[in-house]
């Protein structure tokens, strides 16, 4: 078979299996053959691009991240639903349901007399709502609710997503019952994550010490407006439908109808959709459902009930934030008492301390209850937790538990408080405790509180993957695949620490008795490490992953110290000249014995609140233990961009001097990293992210949010013909 053939074929096996597994519940093949054949896919198209297809299977794995959301207006609102939360307040909505149609049938006679209102019922997935619009048959884009009238265009997310179809078209295409594809339809939805999946993601977190995903909603919302398809991909979200937008005349003349002609087409469905006769029907589907879910692989919170006729739904019409026609009633949570018997502190891969509750076991929401999430020490405080308390508990999302307060009547006399590490659990470093932007360093107010020693065992390897990125060290060859089969496979290899990159070159023999990992690579690998040793100050400080220090801020104090043993000299005023210049001459004399006229002319990157805790890192054991080690292995640890004091570009020179630039969408005349290097030899800041303190917008073709946000804040934007006026490609 030729490779053009053999290239649609596995489209079409590919994309039977995803309509099996999503819509039909009937796999028609095994996971790791799904994956096989998926990679046979790929590598067939990356052969032969002249046949790349935007709706291919092989496009659900990820793709180029993008650079910022647009707003799409939606054909018709996608208003919110009524709640109600007992039987009566839904029979009450009945009531006025069935008046205002009798209403409407003896004004106008709509209904031919047919006045009996049939409804469906509609398991409520706790997820975010999604609207696919659809154009001959081909998703056009996705769109999230918003604000009703406009939402963010997520095209990008939904097209990783496996259970939506990329492609309408009935299973059997001469099936009556799915009828032609209509030129428009807008399939409206939740995007949600499966039990498995959220719980999968919590213990990979857990294990590594971070804090745990809140919901599966928020997990949802979060992954749904992550710019990177492939970490969409990894996060296996799936999608069900429940309703319609924009849809041709005559595709479908009720909900049931709708759903079921939606489903022939491709899209998953939800299996416990029920149409009812009467509302007493309704109420006993929603009793019999609260038992029912319980056993799901996803989390719900109630059931929506509605009104099936679509011309009945025309006639009772909406109210300014909700249809008449349907409402959503809500199962009341579960929540037990318990006692809280201790509490653990665990350090997560960024170095975040999160507090774990230890309870006494209790039974919740069909599971036995151990731990639960105190999310921070400033939660802590405000509701006042201690050990011994007796606690109430809820399953958030009925997934996972957390603490919603102390039953303060039966607290006994010898409740502990929960007192905050003052250094690491993991590695005795220094611990900088967070608070929200703006506030004041209030305890009750902590939001987060973290270790900023990089070299944290409960953090090195990601800190070790950091380091050697392409924006960091780029040390060619040593990726995560191959740190992580080193840390796994190398039995007498150490690499635990920055050092000992360095120290792989006298590892070669047992490096080369790895699983392909020939003498090619190895010693590409190892001239990799050899050439990352002449980066420099600036690019071991932006890979140490030290809190508070990035790519711009190392770039900006190698370009005001010398070398390392400039920046240690250095007291911590130096370290925030911004914020000196900013101070009275009183207070700096009062903080730090400055004379009145010092006034530093140069850009560090670290603020009054930085700069200390950064400060106290330099001059820690651990970091002179990793200093040390890094310039004993030979790693030039003098600075590539010095420029003393008055020899830089300054305000008036250039334009971009002191500046804080944001660059979006494309520009013909240079690349992204090039004109970033540019504009920071030129005293620029270069930013990823347009606020309050961005000076300048440079935008390209096809600029998105960024542009938008800019504008909003008043932020001066050039094109690219004015940036060339400037700068020479």
């Amino acid at each position: 078979m030729d490779e053009t053939r053999r290239i649609l074929e596995l489209r079409e096996r590919l994309n039977r299996a995803n309509r099996a597994y999503y819509v039909d519940a009937d796999p028609v093949m095994a996971d790791v053959e799904f994956d096989r054949l998926l990679a046979e896919l790929t590598d067939l198209e990356a052969k032969h691009p002249e046949l790349e297809d935007a709706m291919s299977p092989s496009r659900r794995v990820g793709g180029e991240p993008i650079d910022g959301f647009d707003q799409v207006s939606h054909s018709e609102p996608m208003l919110s639903i009524e709640n109600s939360y007992s039987a009566e307040d839904v029979r009450e909505w009945a009531r006025r349901v069935t008046k205002g149609l009798v209403a409407e049938e003896d004004d106008a006679g709509l209904f031919g007399g047919d006045r009996h209102v049939g409804f469906v019922c509609d398991p409520k997935i706790d997820g975010v709502a999604l609207s696919l619009r659809y154009e001959k048959g081909q998703l056009v884009h996705a769109v999230t609710r918003g604000d009703g009238v406009r939402g963010d265009n997520v095209t990008h997310a939904a097209r990783v997503i496996r259970s939506i179809p990329l492609v309408l078209c009935a299973r059997d295409r001469s099936s009556a019952e799915a009828g032609p594809v209509p030129d428009v339809l807008e399939v409206r939805g939740e995007v949600y994550m499966t039990t498995r999946e959220f719980e999968r993601i919590n213990r990979e977190l857990e294990e590594a010490g971070d804090e745990p995903l809140a919901n599966p909603r928020n997990a949802t919302a979060g992954t749904l407006k992550n710019l990177d398809p492939a970490h969409i991909a990894r996060r296996k979200l799936s999608f069900c439908a429940h309703g319609r937008g924009e849809i041709d005349a005559g595709f479908a003349g009720s909900h049931w109808d709708c759903m079921e002609r939606v489903r022939e087409l491709g899209c998953p469905t939800n299996p416990h959709m029920v149409r009812c006769a009467t509302i007493e029907d309704c109420l006993l589907a929603i009793a019999e459902f609260e038992i029912r879910r319980r056993t799901l692989e996803y989390a719900t919170d109630g059931m929506v009930v509605r009104v099936d006729r679509f011309d009945q739904q025309r006639a009772l019409g909406m109210t300014s934030k909700s249809p008449r026609w349907v409402i959503a009633f809500k199962y009341p949570p579960d929540r037990k008492a318990t006692v809280l018997v201790d509490v653990l502190h665990q350090v997560g891969k960024t170095g975040k301390i999160t507090p774990r509750a230890v309870m006494a076991p209790v039974h919740l929401a069909g599971t036995t209850v151990k731990h639960a999430t105190l999310h921070n020490y400033g939660l802590i405080r405000q509701k006042d937790i201690r050990i011994g308390d007796t606690i109430e508990v809820e399953k958030a999302g009925e997934i996972i538990p957390y603490v919603v307060g102390v039953v303060m009547s039966r607290r006994p006399p010898d409740a502990r408080p929960i007192e905050a590490p003052g250094a690491c659990p993991e590695c005795g470093g220094v611990v900088e405790p967070e608070y929200p932007d703006g506030g004041a360093a209030t305890p009750m107010l902590e939001s987060a509180r973290r270790c900023i020693n990089p070299e944290c065992p409960a953090q090195v390897r990601e800190k070790l993957v950091w380091f050697c990125g392409r924006k960091q060290m780029d040390i060619e060859g040593l990726g995560e695949k191959t740190i992580d089969q080193i840390r796994a496979e190398a039995s007498g290899v150490p690499l635990g620490s920055f050092a000992d990159i360095f120290r792989l070159a006298s590892h070669r023999e047992r490096l080369l008795t790895l699983d392909r990992m020939g003498a090619k690579k190895v010693d590409g690998l190892l001239a990799g490490i050899e050439a990352a040793k002449g980066r420099g100050l600036g690019k071991v400080l932006a890979g140490m992953g030290i809190r508070h220090v990035g790519d711009t801020t190392g770039k900006l104090l190698a370009r005001n110290f010398r070398d390392l043993d400039d920046l240690l000299a250095a007291p911590v005023w130096k370290l925030m000249p911004v914020a000196v210049n900013r101070m009275s001459p009183k207070k700096r004399m009062e903080r730090y014995g400055l004379e009145a006229e010092v006034k530093p002319e140069y850009e560090s990157g670290l603020g009054e609140d930085t700069a200390p805790a950064f400060h106290a890192y330099l001059h820690s054991a651990a970091a002179t233990r990793t200093f040390e080690a890094l310039r004993e292995l030979g790693v030039d640890l003098t600075s590539k961009e010095y420029m003393p004091t008055g020899t830089g570009p300054k305000a008036g020179e250039n334009p971009f001097a002191g500046k804080t630039v944001v660059l979006t969408g494309t520009l013909a005349s240079f690349d992204r990293v090039t004109l970033t290097q540019r504009l920071e030899a030129m005293g620029a800041s270069v930013s990823g992210s347009v606020s309050k303190k961005t000076n300048l917008v440079i935008a390209g073709e096809e600029a998105g949010s960024k542009l938008a946000k800019a504008r909003e804040l008043g932020v001066e934007v050039w094109d690219e013909a004015k940036l060339l006026t400037v700068i020479e490609p």
